[in-house]
């Protein structure tokens, strides 16, 4: 028990039970306020806190079930015992189910008070763990939701600068005089760009574990198509990916940058110099795994065929594929080059 003596309001239409309940409680260390007339008892709740109500179940003029889900109501409603007389069981689970929080029968002997004296006791304790417990799971709450604000500003600042790295690699492309050079700034541009896309996603998503993909590809293309017109190669790009499709931020990454270099191998190579075409881009769920492919319409490469260029693009596009735990294929099509690639997806599980 408490130090302090704890303050119990008992109601109960006998006066001379609520007296033995006082004199039986009170060497307990719980001072019994007894209340005869149930209708006074919700505003006498409002008035003075209580640890504890004792609430028998025949007050004359109503039940106590009745009276009891009027306390519930109340804001910071003390815990209820509720007290019966009836060995009906059905008047017991019926106060369970409306939020009693201990039962008591109401022997003829009077034993009953020392029960009452232990149920008060667990009651008040199983309160104050609940209470306990709801105060570390807001605290949990404000710290989940600091930590995902931190995050956020994170990946904000990261983004921006990336972004400013990119900006960098185009303004030295746009300096040098060598074509070699300046295509090789470029690429890496659009691989920062990439990269840069899914922190930008990242700072102003709701779950920061993961990218919606519709629109960062989207978002992706459209920075690959300006890399395209400033070159004035003007193929047109087509997307198809599934609204709502989602993938964990390492692995969006890495597909992000496999469908930098894919594009950009296909704007390079697919078509001829003075000839413009498009290039088709989809990410599709199928199966529980999702699959991208990208396609051309253009002069056509086999898997075996030597890398044109320097090979570097082949080598992230292997390395990626790796990260993803997937493969490169290249599927037969009558005209121009398709490549498929194929992954585990689970949009609730991070990488």
């Amino acid at each position: 028990m408490n130090s302090e003596p704890l303050r119990v309001l008992y109601v109960d239409d006998d006066a001379g039970l609520g007296r033995l309940m006082q004199r039986a409680l009170a060497p307990k260390g719980i001072a019994i306020d007894h209340v005869a007339d149930p209708s006074g008892v919700i505003a006498l709740l409002q008035e003075v806190e209580y640890s504890a109500v004792a609430l028998d179940h025949d007050l004359g003029s109503m039940t106590g079930l009745e009276l009891l889900n009027d306390i519930r109501s109340l804001p910071n409603a003390p815990p209820v015992i509720y007290v019966t007389g009836s060995d009906d069981v059905r008047v017991a689970v019926a106060a369970l189910k409306s939020g009693a929080a201990d039962y008591v029968w109401k022997d003829v002997e009077g034993h009953y008070r020392d029960l009452v004296a232990e149920a008060v006791d667990g009651a008040i304790q199983q309160q104050e763990l609940a209470r306990e417990k709801d105060r570390i799971e807001q605290e949990v709450r404000r710290a989940k939701e600091h930590a995902e604000m931190l995050l956020k500003e994170v990946n904000h600042r990261v983004a921006n600068s990336l972004a400013l790295v990119s900006a960098m690699a185009r303004m030295q492309a746009n300096a040098v005089a060598d074509a070699a050079a300046r295509t090789a700034l470029q690429e890496m541009q659009a691989r920062i760009s990439a990269i840069a896309g899914v922190h930008r996603r990242l700072y102003t998503s709701h779950d920061v574990r993961f990218v919606e993909m519709e629109p960062y590809v989207r978002s992706l293309i459209h920075d690959l198509s300006a890399a395209i017109d400033a070159e004035q190669k003007r193929h047109s790009i087509r997307v198809d990916v599934d609204v709502g499709t989602t993938m964990a931020t390492d692995r969006a990454v890495s597909l992000g940058v496999m469908i930098t270099e894919l594009i950009t191998n296909a704007y390079k190579y697919a078509y001829a110099e003075d000839d413009a075409g498009e290039i088709r881009v989809a990410l599709r769920q199928q199966d529980g795994k999702l699959k991208l492919t990208i396609e051309d319409d253009g002069v056509g490469w086999n898997e075996g065929a030597a890398a044109k260029g320097t090979g570097l693009g082949t080598r992230i596009i292997k390395a990626m594929a790796t990260n993803l735990k997937s493969t490169v294929v290249y599927e037969p099509v009558e005209v121009g080059t398709r490549v498929a690639v194929e992954l585990e997806h689970d949009p609730t599980q991070p990488a």
